[in-house]
């Protein structure tokens, strides 16, 4: 959202950004300024956030940044759906949908399918007055198409950027390197949340390449520690091999993601491009190896940006790191096309162009 933020002022946008209370100020620049009004979403707080978009004048453009579980009552918001519907009603706001993430399966515990009802719901009722609709990845088009009950509204894929800022310092890099794997050591990263089915995965391809490489060591960037813990405890043998960074500012992010010789970047349903931490090294001119799935874009593999295979073959997805930590020419030819594929594809500046080629008052993100 910052990043959107300062981009669209980048390029002459005033722009209000409303969001649940933080630290920080009112605003990040003349042009950008944050409301830390919405609260928990509640009746009360919508209320108050509405008087003060009143206070614009209108048309207001408003870019609502969905995702189910982002605006409280365990993911089940249905008066926030209908808020802005009421708001659209009025003829005086122009709202579009940037969709993250869709809405659950019907699948798992009696809860989840509850939840999954209720999403599907809060798509009717959200696809009843939006008046364009983006999508992260090509696939939730298909999946929403029939929620719009016959309602023709644009459709339209808008890929995330990654939100990491690349920072050359490649001095700082080799001495992450060198600190984590030494000199002629192997050192491959993995930036990511850490959550339960992604570790499962990366729990097999990281004891595989441990177990084929002497000289190989892993870094997990961001808040691994507790999955660093966790593979320790049940594989000794990883002990000071694997490592983990813990949380750390963007700089230092990408410090870390510089520093590493290629990334291995598993994904349950599929490397997709609404996945920010792919993104990220896609951006660093990373050779990465990643899965697909499900949710996987076809260009993929048309690509000569990453090393692909099937979700959950760790056996394949370690064969083809091996030939890439084999082949240092590999891995530079496929870093440099992994950084043409995002400049011409993923950039800011392709979100930007989009969102300004509909309407050129971009008035609020929510």
């Amino acid at each position: 959202m910052h990043q959107l933020a300062v981009a669209l002022e980048q390029a002459g946008e005033e722009v209000h950004v409303w969001c649940p209370s933080a630290p920080g100020g009112a605003s990040v620049s003349d042009s950008v300024h944050v409301h830390r009004e919405l609260g928990q979403f509640a009746p009360e707080d919508l209320r108050r956030v509405g008087e003060q978009l009143d206070r614009f004048p209108a048309p207001r453009r408003i870019l609502v940044q969905w995702v189910p579980h982002g605006y409280g009552y365990r993911s089940m918001n249905l008066g926030f759906c209908l808020w802005l519907w009421n708001r659209a009603r009025r003829g005086d706001e122009q709202i579009e949908l940037m969709v993250h993430e869709a809405f659950l399966q019907f699948e798992g515990s009696w809860r989840q399918y509850a939840a999954a009802l209720v999403h599907r719901l809060m798509t009717v009722i959200l696809l009843r007055f939006a008046e364009r609709v983006w999508f992260s990845i090509p696939m939730y088009i298909g999946l929403c198409r029939p929620y719009t009950l016959g309602r023709r509204i644009p459709f339209q894929w808008l890929p995330v950027p990654s939100n990491v800022p690349v920072i050359r310092d490649p001095h700082a890099a080799d001495d992450l390197h060198n600190q984590y794997a030494g000199t002629d050591g192997m050192l491959i990263g993995h930036f990511g949340t850490y959550g339960k089915a992604l570790n499962s995965l990366l729990e097999d391809i990281i004891v595989k390449i441990i177990d084929q490489k002497a000289d190989a060591r892993v870094l997990l960037i961001g808040a691994g520690g507790d999955f660093l813990n966790t593979l320790t405890a049940k594989y000794p043998q990883l002990t000071g091999k694997v490592h983990t960074t813990g949380i750390l500012p963007a700089a230092g992010l990408s410090r870390h993601i510089s520093a590493c010789d290629l990334m291995i970047q598993p994904f349950p349903d599929g490397v997709s491009s609404r996945r920010t931490s792919f993104m990220a090294s896609l951006n660093h001119g990373k050779a990465v190896v990643t899965t697909f799935g499900r949710a996987t874009e076809d260009f993929w593999f048309d690509s000569d940006a990453v090393a692909i295979t099937a979700t959950g073959d760790a056996a394949a997805f370690v064969s083809k790191l091996n030939e890439l930590c084999a082949d240092a020419g590999q891995r530079t030819a496929m870093g440099r096309a992994a950084r043409k594929l995002y400049e011409e594809r993923f950039d800011i500046k392709h979100v930007v162009a989009s969102l300004r080629f509909v309407s050129e008052d971009v008035a609020c993100v929510s």
